[in-house]
């Protein structure tokens, strides 16, 4: 899996999906003028410009393991604390912010309970923790019409289904192993119009994420089979691509 790609290359993979969750995740956490807010796996910075927009840049604070990423994001969003880092190990002092959110990332943390801890230990008494994966395990995910096509092809391929926080009920016990007491769980849905089966592929090919890893490593006879299997299951011309993600919100 890969994550070490120009953020332009993530932005055509999964920036068309995660942009309008970052809006519907920004609804539901509805920052207020004043507070401070962690942007946990910011990436290329999707969910951290809408908190720019909203409460400016010194109000916010980000951290992604990829270096691509956070140059991406410095450049783009000055005066953003942005770090170089993991969730695991937050470089911030105790009760630093009043939200720290996690978009997309709890699935690829390597100890998704330990980095949960460390959002609520820099979150103030009463502050917000959330985190939003998409619905692997439902076959809601934006990609899933991917994974079922590798699921014919390669059984014994996990996909993303088994991920941390991607199947129904898990993301909330996940919260409760880390300490956060009565999480609430929650769902939300975004539309995304494509005008049809090549440019909903094509993104596949960049090496993006587990899915791009994946493609990238097949033969080239294998790739054609899984493009062939996803377009008999893509609706010709212009289609609206709806996806789930999972949401759970807590307080400290």
């Amino acid at each position: 899996m890969s994550f070490d790609v120009a953020a332009e290359s993530y932005g055509r993979f999964m920036g068309r999906y995660s942009t309008p969750l970052a809006a519907e995740f920004l609804r539901v956490a509805d920052p207020q003028p004043g507070q401070q807010v962690l942007d946990v796996g910011c990436g290329p910075g999707v969910l951290t410009a809408l908190l720019v927009d909203r409460l400016g840049p010194a109000a916010i604070r980000a951290i992604d393991p990829s270096e691509p990423f956070v140059a991406a994001v410095r450049d783009r969003l000055p005066g953003v604390d942005v770090r170089l880092g993991v969730a695991e190990h937050l470089p911030w002092p105790d009760d630093a912010v009043d939200q720290s959110l996690a978009q997309l990332v709890v699935h690829f943390m390597a100890d998704p309970v330990a980095a949960l801890r460390e959002m609520v230990r820099v979150t103030r008494p009463g502050g917000l923790v959330a985190a939003s994966v998409w619905d692997y395990g439902g076959s809601r995910s934006p990609l899933s019409v991917f994974w079922d096509a590798v699921a014919e092809l390669d059984p014994d391929h996990p996909g993303e289904a088994h991920l941390a926080g991607a199947r129904a009920g898990h993301l909330a016990e996940l919260f409760a192993a880390a300490g956060l007491t009565n999480p609430e769980a929650g769902e939300l849905t975004i539309r995304v119009s494509v005008s049809g089966f090549e440019e909903w592929w094509e993104p596949f090919t960049l090496g993006v994420g587990p899915a791009g890893t994946y493609l990238a490593r097949q033969p080239e006879e294998i790739r054609q089979q899984l493009r062939q299997r996803c377009a008999a299951r893509f609706p010709e011309g212009p289609v609206e691509v709806a996806a789930t993600a999972w949401l759970v919100t807590a307080r400290a």
